[in-house]
């Protein structure tokens, strides 16, 4: 099935005011974190680091995507469930859109299943120009289990990815987000969204951006190569995935809705990378009395899913 041909299926996500959406998570996040405080800024220069992102800001008609999804992956893999992200930034309507996110990576690229940072900003489809990819890709080593981080200069996803695609113009008001010193039980992602769907209910609001683990280490897991069993319980997806706790700095590429407007929805995503060799699908901090997040996220208008399962299942999501 080429990309064209695949479902897509957009809804309207819920866009309070920033300053008010700012005040709910800030509430949210002290009473998980000993600090915590979110403002309305105009979003920085990401291309510069730490944050090492492929344009330079979220402004820009923001929506959130849901490729594919996990029953794609398990209790078997379909290995035809792969997507060219240009096409998939076309099909939700900015061709010449930046993506970053969480996902799967293109075994047909990668040679191996693995986790994949997607950060990508396309040119114009009728200029030419190369499209400025600043993804990375996270796989076991075969030889001894150890993580592999790796620059991904690929557009092509494997059979999942949740991302948030937007012009990537600079300066637009932004969440600028900061919590330091774990005193609760949720992650830094967790956190913000069930504070979302606590306030606004069935009102999906979505949110995406980017944040650093600038102190401490977190847990990620990588995924290894695909499964030859089936994987038909969470149990058994965490005993197949491979984990670690990875040292800071970590950039995170982060996508969460409050809730699930009825399309079948991953509710969470985080991928990290780093430049010293660290990296993966985000979890939770292990370090609680250490760690220091600091991020820019922005409010999606719209949530666009794109070649729903239509056999589904709840497991894997974490």
């Amino acid at each position: 099935m080429s990309s064209s041909s695949f479902p897509v299926e957009k809804r309207q996500l819920h866009t309070p005011d920033l300053s008010h959406v700012a005040q709910v998570i800030e509430s949210g996040l002290k009473e998980n974190f000993k600090e915590a405080s979110v403002n309305v800024v105009d979003c920085p220069d990401l291309t510069s680091s730490p944050w090492q992102l492929a344009a330079p800001g979220l402004g820009g008609a923001p929506r959130l995507l849901d490729v594919g999804g996990v029953p794609y992956l398990m209790p078997l893999i379909q290995r035809e469930k792969v997507y060219d992200l240009a096409q998939v930034a076309s099909l939700a309507g900015l061709p010449n859109g930046f993506i970053l996110g969480a996902g799967a990576g293109s075994y047909r690229v990668a040679g191996v299943n693995c986790e994949m940072m997607a950060n990508i900003k396309f040119s114009d489809p009728d200029s030419g120009a190369p499209h400025n990819i600043g993804s990375y890709s996270a796989k076991v080593s075969t030889e001894d289990g150890s993580a592999i981080i790796e620059k991904f200069p690929y557009t092509e996803a494997g059979p999942l990815a949740n991302l948030l695609l937007c012009e990537g113009t600079p300066g637009a008001p932004v969440l600028e987000i900061k919590a330091r010193k774990r005193v609760g039980e949720e992650n830094f992602v967790t956190c913000m969204r069930k504070s979302l769907a606590a306030y606004f209910g069935e009102g999906p609001v979505g949110l995406g951006g980017v944040f650093m683990i600038k102190k401490g280490k977190a847990k990620l897991h990588i995924m290894p190569d695909f499964s030859q069993t089936p994987l038909t319980t969470n149990e058994g997806v965490n005993k197949w995935l491979q984990f670690y706790n990875m040292s800071s700095p970590l950039t995170c590429l982060s996508v969460f809705i409050s809730c699930d407007p009825g399309l079948d929805l991953r509710v969470e995503h985080t991928h990290c990378f780093s430049s010293h060799g660290d990296g993966g699908h985000y979890h939770y901090d292990v370090t609680p009395q250490e760690v220091e997040y600091h991020g820019y996220y922005v409010i999606a208008e719209e949530i666009v899913r794109i070649d729903r399962p239509i056999k589904t299942h709840q497991i894997g999501r974490d």
